[in-house]
This record gives C-alpha cells, sequence and structure tokens, in this order.
C-alpha cells in the first residue's frame, strides 16, 4: 500500500508557474497571437489615408479617378483578404506541427509577418495597393497558423492545474493587439496620411523578437515524447519547464496516453470526422468556434462609432472612447486568467454568452429608441460595453483552451485544424454578409445575434462538461458515454491515477 501511495504522489504534484513556462508563454504569445489582434485592427484608423492612396495610384496610372464602386471593393478585397489568409493559415496547422514542431511552426510562421510587413511598409513607396492586398493575404497567413499553433503549444506545456489560465494568455495579447493598433491609429500618432505604412510594417518586429529568443526555449514535451519518441528530451523538456528533477507523474501520464493512442495512429481530418470516440468533441469545438465569431463581436465594433457619436461624443474624440473599450476588452481578458482556474470553463462561456445574448436584445430595443428617447444613446453605449464585457470573459478566451483539452495528441492537430477553419470561415462570413444584414435590418440584425448566442449556451449547458483540472485521458473518458464508446486499459476501466503496473497494460478503445 505505501508503495503504491508512494508512486502516486508525483501524480498529485500540482504544477507551478516557472520563469521557463512564464517566458516561453510571453514570448510566444506577443510574437505570434499579438499580430493577430494587431491586424485586425491596425488599418481601422488609417482607412481613409489608404484609400485616398489607392485612388491617387490609380490616377497616376491611368489619368483618371477610381470609381467609388470599384474603390470600395479594392477595400473590401484588402480588408477580407486577412480572414481568407487566416483561413488557408488554418489548413496549413496539421501538416506542419506534425512535421516541425509546435515551436517549429511558430518560428517558421515569422515568414508569413516579416515578409508582408516589409511589403506594406515599402507600399506607398512602390506605388501599389495590389502589394498592400497580397500582403494582407500573407498576413493572414500568418494569424491563422498563430490562432491555432500557441493555443496547442501552450496548452502543452502546461500542468493541468494551469493550463486554463495560460491558454488564456494568448487570447489576451490578441487583445493588447487590438488595443495597440488603436492607440497607434489616433491622429497624432500614426494614424495619419504621412505615417500609416509605418503603422502596417510595425507588424514585423513582434515577430523579429519571437524569432531571436524562442529558439532558446524548450519544445513540447508531449510532442517529443509521444510523436517523436524521444523520451530523454521530452523529459528534459519537462524538467525545464516545472522547475523540478521529478516529473515521472506527468511522463507516465504522457506514456498512458501514447499507448491508448497507439492503435489510432495521427488522425489526419478525415479520419477525425470518421472517429466516433471523437464526435461528440468534434460537435462542440465546431459549435463554440462558430458560437464565437457569429456572436455579433464584429458588428459591435463595426456600430460603435456611430452609437458614440449619437450619444454626443465629438467626431475626433471617438477615437479615444474606441480606446477606452479596447482597454476594458484586456481588462477582462486579464480577469479570466485569473478567474478561469476557479470558476471553470464552462461556467465562464455560460455567462458570457449569457451576456452577449441579453446584450444584444437590449442594444437592439435602445438604438430603435434612441432617437426619441434623450438618454436612450447612453444605454446604447453601455450595452456595447456590457458586450465587451461578456465576450472577453468567456466566448473569446476560452473555445482555444477547450480545444486543447478535448482532444488527445494524436487528434489535437487535426481538430485545431478543422477549429480554425470554422473560425476563420466564420469571421469571413460575417464580413462578408453583416453590411448587407445592416442595410436590409438595421439594428434588428442584432436579433440574430441574440438568438446564435443563445442557441451556443443551450448546447453548452447541455453538452459540454467541466474540463478543468483534468489530464487530456479524464476528460476523453468523460466523453466515452456520449459517444457510446469505452475506454479500457487491459482488462479495467483506465485509471484516474497511473501506477507503475499500469504503463505495462495495452489500451484497447471499443465501440459498444
Amino acid at each position: 500500500m505505501a508503495e503504491n501511495e508512494e508512486w502516486e504522489k508525483p501524480v498529485e504534484r500540482r504544477g507551478r508557474l516557472t520563469a521557463v513556462l512564464a517566458l516561453a508563454t510571453l514570448i510566444s504569445a506577443f510574437g505570434s497571437s499579438f499580430q493577430y489582434g494587431y491586424n485586425v485592427a491596425v488599418i481601422n484608423s488609417p482607412s481613409p489615408f489608404m484609400q485616398q492612396f489607392y485612388n491617387e495610384t490609380y490616377v497616376g496610372r491611368y489619368g483618371k479617378p477610381m470609381e467609388e464602386n470599384f474603390l470600395t471593393l479594392l477595400w473590401s478585397v484588402s480588408v477580407s483578404m486577412y480572414p481568407l489568409g487566416g483561413f488557408f493559415g488554418s489548413l496549413m496547422v496539421a501538416p506542419l506541427v506534425n512535421k516541425l514542431g509546435r515551436k517549429g511552426t511558430l518560428l517558421f510562421n515569422n515568414i508569413f509577418s516579416i515578409v508582408p510587413a516589409v511589403m506594406m511598409g515599402l507600399s506607398e513607396m512602390a506605388k501599389s495597393y495590389e502589394i498592400i492586398i497580397v500582403a494582407r493575404f500573407i498576413v493572414g497567413i500568418c494569424a491563422g497558423l498563430s490562432s491555432n499553433v500557441v493555443p496547442m503549444y501552450l496548452g502543452e506545456l502546461s500542468p493541468k492545474n494551469l493550463r486554463g489560465a495560460i491558454g488564456i494568455v494568448p487570447q489576451l495579447f490578441i487583445t493588447i493587439g487590438i488595443l495597440a493598433a488603436q492607440v497607434l491609429g489616433i491622429r497624432n500618432i500614426l494614424g495619419n496620411s504621412t505615417d500609416w505604412t509605418i503603422m502596417l510594417g510595425l507588424t514585423g518586429i513582434p515577430a523579429l523578437i519571437e524569432l531571436l529568443l524562442l529558439p532558446f526555449f524548450p519544445e513540447s514535451p508531449r510532442y517529443m515524447l509521444i510523436q517523436r519518441g524521444n523520451e530523454k528530451t521530452a523529459k528534459k523538456a519537462l524538467q525545464r519547464l516545472r522547475g523540478w528533477e521529478d516529473v515521472y507523474g506527468e511522463m507516465s501520464e504522457m506514456r498512458l496516453e501514447d499507448q491508448s493512442e497507439k492503435a489510432e495512429g495521427r488522425l489526419s481530418v478525415l479520419s477525425l470526422l470518421s472517429q466516433r470516440s471523437l464526435r461528440w468533441q468534434l460537435v462542440s469545438i465546431v459549435i463554440m468556434n462558430m458560437g464565437q465569431q457569429l456572436s455579433g463581436v464584429n458588428a459591435i465594433y463595426y456600430y460603435a462609432d456611430s452609437i458614440y457619436g449619437s450619444a454626443g461624443v465629438k467626431h475626433n474624440d471617438i477615437q479615444y472612447v474606441t480606446v477606452g473599450t479596447g482597454a476594458v476588452n484586456v481588462f477582462m481578458t486579464i480577469t479570466a486568467v485569473f478567474i478561469v482556474e476557479a470558476s471553470g470553463r464552462r461556467l465562464l462561456l455560460l455567462i458570457g454568452f449569457g451576456i452577449c445574448c441579453g446584450s444584444c436584445l437590449l442594444l437592439t430595443a435602445a438604438l430603435n429608441f434612441q432617437e426619441s428617447v434623450s438618454w436612450m444613446p447612453y444605454i446604447s453605449i453601455a450595452c456595447v460595453i456590457i458586450y465587451v464585457i461578456g465576450h472577453a470573459i468567456g466566448p473569446s478566451p476560452i473555445p482555444y483552451v477547450v480545444t486543447t483539452e478535448m482532444f488527445r495528441q494524436s487528434s489535437r492537430p487535426a481538430a485545431f485544424m478543422v477549429a480554425g477553419s470554422v473560425h476563420w470561415l466564420s469571421n469571413f462570413t460575417v464580413g462578408l454578409l453583416f453590411p448587407f444584414l445592416e442595410r436590409g435590418l438595421g439594428s434588428f440584425s442584432f436579433i440574430i445575434f441574440s438568438v446564435i448566442c443563445l442557441v451556443t449556451l443551450i448546447y453548452i449547458w447541455l453538452v459540454v462538461p467541466e474540463t478543468k483540472d483534468k489530464t487530456f485521458l479524464e476528460i476523453c473518458q468523460m466523453f466515452a458515454k456520449r459517444n457510446k464508446v469505452e475506454i479500457k486499459l487491459g482488462d479495467g476501466d483506465l485509471p484516474l491515477k497511473e501506477s507503475k503496473d499500469s504503463l505495462e497494460d495495452a489500451v484497447k478503445v471499443t465501440a459498444f
């Protein structure tokens, strides 16, 4: 008995935030996730000057001004190339992370940031708006890769008791990137007719920092052990990340996961779609990623300027209020980092989608009575801020965390590829359709977003379990009953605490 307790004791040892883990988190999130957020917002403020550049370039070439419809089309293409690039970047996730590793993919991904940064920085000098459009597509590929690979990398580096908090850090840096672009976009800083190319080119700086510093940090121990079979490197990486020599408990859990996946092999997207044991996990990440993007977050930001204007905010001051909204987003995401391990993932998702649903309904009413009731514009502003708070604590950060946790090593790359593709296609769809929705339905378009939030909330309430403080194998077993499969280790059920002998057992996954 005493011997068994001795074997189980390392498994119960709770991980801590070591300097190596903290720095790996900050460098990968700043070098990759920050750029995603920065490039979402970077063209909002200088858009009048960029469109003026498009027109002047056209006049210089053809001796006549560009038609308004053609200018609108070119600008729409410039904006939509980013999520389209993101979609193609998501399709590259599985092959790259399996071949280059998680850290290796992040380092390789910097090519898709530095090259377009130079292109956009030189676009005015080259008198070519085509360069901007192509660069937006390439930097979109960078965002598509980083939005999936950073959460995967950090999820595999983290101990299970810190996985939620560390998993939210990429989303935190996305919001910091948005805020940085909003601040730099103030007219007195870089959002003007002379400095907008500098603003676009700055996206390459985080990539250079990551390229210089990330090589000094470890690759994912799970990748090294399970996919590369390099136990020595995996153990050394784990010891650096945990700050102690005795990593037997986690190594045992990884070996156990490795054994349980031997029969499956590395899953492609097609085989993932046909896996009965992963059916509900897959449906869950698709619903959550669609809910995240189709919940109206981009529409809220689209409406924000006009809402602030109608409340009496001077045109020149709206940019400062927008920065304030971005700051609220950052603050609430920081709050989510600190509360996710106490409250759990499921509760934050339910509260977040609930707040967004209520805010959209109230905003619809407020926008309709804005002209007739003098104080109603202030209710509209409150709705925008409350919506941003709700989205920041749940729908924005948690789907990335849960995608990492719901899948094991062999299926995780393909799962992120599916989740990322859904995320970016939904983003692209909202960008494409919302102007038409807004023109046809006006403020009533927010009722559609409210319904999407409600449907997502009901699905999470009925299907998605709490994954806090669970190993990847424990989460897999939680879904086994719903998927109508049985996961066994040898002749018995999957043990939640691995003993020394259990590592020698074979793992069998059998359908009922």
